[in-house]
Order: C-alpha cells, then sequence, then structure tokens
C-alpha cells in the first residue's frame, strides 16, 4: 500500500509539473589553452589584478563554457537553456525528462542532476513543503530613519574619520531589482559621480537593471545611500555592480544558477566584494526544496558557486535569513557556504532579532559568522523617503560596506585575512554560538589588529604577563643587552602610556586604565613585537 500510495503522488507530481529543472554537466573544455594563452580574453585587468595581490592562479574554471557545446544543447528540442555557469562547466535547463535524458548521448556530457532530487536517487527523501515568501521579510516600519546607529554599532564611523570609506573597492549587489536608483535622490551621490559601474538583469536577460522589485534598491541605499543628516550607507564611495538574479514571481533553483552566472560575471570584472540578500531553503516544487540535512557548506549549486568566489579572492557576503522564529530556522543557501561569511541581525540594543536565522550548520559549523543591526535600519525606499526595514537583508550589506572600508585601509590583506579580522575583533569571539556567531564586529579594533600586526616578526625575545591583567603587568627582556621602548595604544590607537630606553626587565601600572583590550608595541634596536593587552 506504501508503494502504491508513493506511485500514486508520483504521477500527480508529473502531471503538476512537466516541465522539469536540471543541470546538464560537461566534461571538457577543449579551447582552454586559448584563454590561458590570451587571460583578457576571459578576465579583465583589473580581475588579474586582485589574483596577483593575493597570489592566485589561473584555473580551468575561469575558462568560459565551450560554445559548441551551448549550441547541441540550445538546437534540442524541448529544451530551454535558463543558465549556464562556467565554474562548474554546466547548464542550467528545462525540459521533459525524457527530452533532458536524452541528452547524454552527447559523448561531451559528463552527466546531468535533475532539481528534484527523487529523479537522481532511489533513496532520496521527499522534501517537505514549506510556504514561499518573496518578499523577502522586509517590514517597512516608519517613514524616516538615522542610520547613526548601524554605522556606529560597528565602529564604522571611525573608520570613515579616516578616510576609510570604501574609495577603490568594488561591491558586486546581487538581488532583486533596483527601481528608483536612477533617480532618487539619495544616489545622487553615487550617479553624479559615477559608482554605479553597470550590471546584468539575469531574470530577464536584459540591460535593465532599474526595474523589477525594489528590495535591491533598499540594499544599495545601506551601503551606497547618501541624505545628509539622514542616511550616510556604510560605504558610500565605494564603486558598484547591480546585477538582478532573484524572481519574485516565483521560487525556482534557477536563480541560484543566475546567481552563480552573476558571481562569475562580478568575478570576471574584478570586483571585490559580493554581498547578497537572498536566500534559497525551500522552492514551489517542495521536491526541488533543500533540507537541513542540505547544509554541509557546498552540496548546493550557489553555495558551490559562492566557494569557487572566494577562491578567487572576493568576500561573499550573505544575509543570514529571517526565518529565525519559524518550523525550519536554520541557515540557508548561500549564507550555509563554508567560505561565505553570513550575516545575522540584532536589535539597535545589540541583542538579537527573534526573526534572524540560527545555526549550526548541518555539519556544525559556526553560522551565522557575525552580526549586525537588522532592525529599525535607516534605508532609502525608491522615491527617495528615508524609511526604517527590518531583516537580515540589511545586516549583510551594512556589513559588507563596513568590509570594503576595512580592505580600503589594508589593501595588501588577503579575502581570507580580511575575513578572520572581522571575526576575531568580535564581542563573541572567544564563545561563538548559534544565535550570535562571533558576535558584532569592531571595525576600528580590526584594523588595529592589522596596523600592529607582527606576523613577520614573530620575535620571542619579551615576554609580557600576566595577559589579561589586573593592575599591572611586566615585561621580560630574555635578551639582557636589549634597550627598548614600550608604547601602548587604546583602540583608537592614540598613545596612553610610555617607557623609553628600558634596559632590563619592568613593571608597568596600568591601574589608572579601563576595563577593554589595548594593544603594545615593544621596540628594540633590530626587533619589534606587538600584541593585544586585556584588562579586566
Amino acid at each position: 500500500m506504501k508503494k502504491l500510495l508513493l506511485f500514486i503522488v508520483l504521477i500527480s507530481f508529473s502531471l503538476s509539473y512537466s516541465q522539469e529543472d536540471a543541470w546538464v554537466y560537461f566534461n571538457n573544455k577543449p579551447d582552454y589553452q586559448t584563454y590561458f594563452d590570451n587571460p583578457l580574453l576571459m578576465l579583465t585587468q583589473r580581475a588579474l589584478d586582485r589574483r596577483n595581490v593575493q597570489n592566485i592562479l589561473l584555473n580551468i574554471n575561469d575558462v568560459p563554457v565551450y560554445q559548441f557545446y551551448i549550441d547541441q544543447i540550445t538546437a534540442t528540442s524541448g529544451i530551454e537553456v535558463k543558465a549556464k555557469s562556467k565554474w562548474l562547466n554546466c547548464l542550467h535547463i528545462r525540459g521533459s525528462i525524457s527530452d533532458i535524458t536524452t541528452l547524454t548521448s552527447f559523448n561531451f556530457v559528463d552527466h546531468i542532476q535533475f532539481a528534484n532530487n527523487l529523479l537522481n536517487s532511489k533513496n532520496a527523501s521527499i522534501k517537505p513543503t514549506s510556504p514561499i515568501n518573496k518578499n523577502l521579510n522586509v517590514q517597512t516600519a516608519f517613514a524616516y530613519g538615522n542610520s547613526a546607529n548601524q554605522i556606529q554599532m560597528l565602529n564604522g564611523h571611525l573608520l570613515h574619520q579616516q578616510n576609510f570609506t570604501g574609495t577603490g573597492k568594488i561591491i558586486a549587489v546581487l538581488d532583486a531589482g533596483f527601481p528608483g536608483v536612477n533617480i532618487a535622490s539619495p544616489f545622487q551621490r553615487l550617479r553624479d559621480n559615477n559608482q554605479i559601474l553597470g550590471g546584468y538583469n539575469y531574470v530577464d536577460r536584459s540591460t535593465n537593471i532599474y526595474t523589477n522589485n525594489s528590495h535591491g534598491t533598499l540594499v544599495l541605499s545601506s551601503m551606497g545611500g547618501y541624505v545628509e543628516n539622514q542616511l550616510v550607507g556604510t560605504a558610500p564611495d565605494a564603486n558598484y555592480y547591480l546585477f538582478i538574479t532573484e524572481d519574485t514571481a516565483s521560487e525556482n533553483p534557477v536563480e541560484e544558477s543566475n546567481w552563480v552566472e552573476a558571481a562569475e560575471e562580478a568575478d570576471r570584472l574584478g570586483v571585490d566584494i559580493i554581498t547578497t540578500s537572498l536566500g534559497y531553503f525551500s522552492y514551489d516544487n517542495p521536491d526541488y526544496s533543500h533540507t537541513y540535512s542540505d547544509m554541509t557548506g557546498n552540496a548546493n549549486f550557489a553555495s558551490k558557486g559562492a566557494n569557487i568566489a572566494f577562491s578567487k579572492g572576493i568576500i561573499i557576503v550573505a544575509s543570514a535569513g529571517n526565518e529565525g522564529s519559524t518550523s525550519e530556522p536554520h541557515i540557508g543557501v548561500p549564507a550555509e557556504a563554508t567560505n561565505v561569511l553570513a550575516i545575522g541581525a540584532v536589535k539597535p540594543d545589540r541583542t538579537r532579532a527573534n526573526f534572524s536565522s540560527i545555526g549550526p550548520s548541518f555539519d556544525n559549523r559556526i553560522k551565522p559568522d557575525v552580526m549586525a543591526q537588522g532592525q529599525n535600519c535607516a534605508v532609502s525606499n525608491t522615491n527617495g523617503d528615508i524609511i526604517s526595514a527590518n531583516g537580515t537583508s540589511f545586516s549583510g550589506p551594512i556589513m559588507a560596506g563596513m568590509i570594503a572600508c576595512l580592505w580600503q585601509a589594508v589593501p595588501s590583506l588577503s579575502n581570507q585575512a580580511i575575513i578572520e579580522l572581522v571575526k576575531q575583533s568580535s564581542d563573541n569571539y572567544s564563545t561563538p554560538n548559534e544565535f550570535y556567531g562571533y558576535g558584532i564586529p569592531d571595525f576600528e579594533l580590526a584594523l588595529m589588529n592589522t596596523l600592529l600586526s607582527v606576523d613577520q616578526f614573530q620575535q620571542t625575545d619579551f615576554i609580557i604577563y600576566p595577559n589579561p591583567i589586573q593592575n599591572n603587568f611586566a615585561i621580560h627582556f630574555s635578551n639582557k643587552s636589549y634597550e627598548a621602548s614600550i608604547s601602548v595604544y587604546n583602540n583608537l590607537g592614540q598613545l596612553i602610556l610610555q617607557n623609553s630606553q628600558v634596559k632590563s626587565d619592568i613593571s608597568l601600572d596600568t591601574s589608572s586604565l579601563n576595563s577593554g583590550i589595548y594593544f603594545y608595541k615593544i621596540e628594540g634596536k633590530n626587533e619589534t613585537q606587538t600584541g593585544k593587552l586585556i584588562k579586566n
């Protein structure tokens, strides 16, 4: 009886969904050498420069999908090509099961993966049906906002005061649409300074990016918007590419393929940071849906693409999701990916917003990674009104903008190094959990950690103890012939304590200092040592 019931379900399903989505994967790229000999055929000079700084070599996945293969699939009766991915060497296609399976007769087809896992494995479980919310969980609360708190919470204003405002960095925004960005006044500064570099509409396959859902408009304003005394984005001087990958009319895996295709284009153009306030878990066709057990870091299509983007030297920032209070509260695709920085949401008082999706990933990795304000955020709507809105849709780009400012300050660092600095500066770094991750970053602290870093020195000539300290700390000289100067700085980089021409072990009084994190620098004749002091 159970088999019969399943058979009836499958017949009913096939009648409802006569067209299936699938990915057809190819087994090679015959023209790869042409591209390796001429890299500018596949990547811009800026993209090549970004890789050179981070010592990243060209890879076969940088080469475009072989055009002959695309032409052959496109010409096949009953097959519609919806998207393509050079990184994964595949096409996203739509057609009947029989038409799709006939593609395996091509000798250049490696394998086919249906979006419906019931068609890939006899043992695949039936996915649960969940309501699909295509409003991206943005709630307008009132018609006026102030962006000070969402920046100051991260100590971002202190980077801005040092003229680290994102200049020279490029952020790609992958979202649902950007109506009003070309005319609304909060984006006038971006337009006047030619900071919007272009983009593409992958949903409609057109160059019109100032259309479709307004969600992307609100997202962009949290980084690049500017209205004096009302709204200042976290990266007002960064440059931006705008990509529409999300189709709000339906929920289908093709949106993951659109996302990867846009990420590939962002890489080609030399983008530094990708920010995406989109997430995928459930689809209109429940057999296409993901389950929590899929959240293992590199199993899902968009997560695979995000990890490859990271391998190219890009930082990927993704909103954690707004399902924290639902029956399936876990972070989805692509925020769950191994190398994606997943951003949860907090209230203005730094406590977690109840809607913020939680971790850990199914394989027990820390998710979310870090937190930013996602409740009562100041953003611009399509009319240019400054409103207040809720959602990890905004905590993500707020964080992405600050990362651009930090990376501007230390451009020689790799994407991995920047991410580690952000995590290590966070207020829950020592005790991360599934609700709050590593916590709320302090970008001034992250910058200070960089400027006082001594990875290149690694000296052991001076020993600091105890650390954490109470009222004083001692410095032991392993070489008694040294003469050194000792400086202590606060987290603003201000010198607060100094002792010069020290020739032997010394104890310094810190009873007048408030509790917090400080930095020391010991300079000898040929040696320099720096580090962090924690005052209890």
